[in-house]
């Protein structure tokens, strides 16, 4: 039995590579980028005052329902996370034809 790949096999192999990529990415940057907005909204919650994340409260423009409360750090874990994962697949399949197309 030749340990060598076919052509058709090596072309499944990559398109299995690239899916799988694509989900890591998506995960991994949709990931990081809702425990950021997540940990930024407790800790402005924990720190207190009386105009608690004026900034951040913009946010409810783009996510609804997004408010500087802990209930609102969990809406704004589920939006970013699920915005962060398109912009991570979109990003390394980019990446991904960049390379091909270069190399």
């Amino acid at each position: 039995m030749s340990d060598a790949f076919t052509a058709e096999e090596q072309r499944a192999l990559k398109r299995a590579v690239e899916a799988l990529n694509q989900k890591g990415w998506g995960f991994g940057i949709g990931f990081v980028s809702a425990l950021g907005l997540f940990c930024a909204t407790n800790f402005l919650v924990l720190k207190g005052g009386p105009n608690v994340g004026s900034h951040l409260r913009l946010l409810h423009v783009y996510f609804p329902g997004y408010t500087v409360t802990f209930t609102g750090s969990l809406i704004g874990f589920v939006y970013v996370f699920v915005l962060g994962y398109f912009v991570g697949r979109i990003v390394s399949g980019l990446y991904y034809r960049l390379t091909c197309w270069i190399g």
